[in-house]
């Protein structure tokens, strides 16, 4: 008699684990790092490069925005390559210690010692990209003597309402 007043408590404690226990060993998705945007991001020593995208409607030339946050107690030189041999491309500028760069905020650079300091400032003009928007292209990035990281960055379209003033 006990085991037929037990036996639906059984049962549903049996539901209860077999619905929720999945949990115990399914990946959280809140703790999955990721990009919350159309860019790429990626690290090279203590800068930190977010959000990086290329604009381009003829897929020849595009216009390079990111935002760049140099985490470290000193300043950086960053160097940002593109293309492939000859056609190698080669920007760098100097992002000061603690602080952040974001290229595509349309205020001009000062210059010191021939090198760019950047506060925030206009989008990087690549030239020659040969990569039509929707695909993405080969960028290296550096900070300093840190090891570089070469990332794909998305190439998009001046279609975007809020990417329109950024085309070259």
């Amino acid at each position: 008699m006990k085991s037929r007043r037990l036996a639906p408590f059984a049962v549903i404690a049996a539901v209860l684990i077999g619905t929720t226990g999945c949990n115990l060993t399914a990946p959280q998705a809140t703790t999955i790092q990721y990009a919350p945007a159309e860019g790429v991001n990626a690290a090279s020593g203590d800068v930190l490069v977010r959000n990086a995208v290329i604009v381009s409607d003829d897929g020849v030339d595009g216009n390079f925005l990111a935002a760049f946050v140099n985490e470290g107690s000193e300043p950086q030189v960053v160097t940002i390559e593109y293309g492939e041999g000859a056609a190698k491309t080669t920007e760098t500028f100097r992002i000061a210690a603690r602080s952040a760069v974001s290229l595509g905020a349309d205020v001009p650079a000062s210059a010191t010692d021939g090198e760019s300091v950047l506060a925030d400032a206009e989008p990087i003009l690549f030239t020659d990209i040969d990569t039509l928007p929707g695909a993405t292209m080969p960028v290296y990035f550096q900070a300093g003597d840190a090891e570089g990281n070469l990332v794909q960055v998305p190439v998009l379209s001046s279609e975007l309402e809020y990417l329109a003033p950024f085309a070259p």
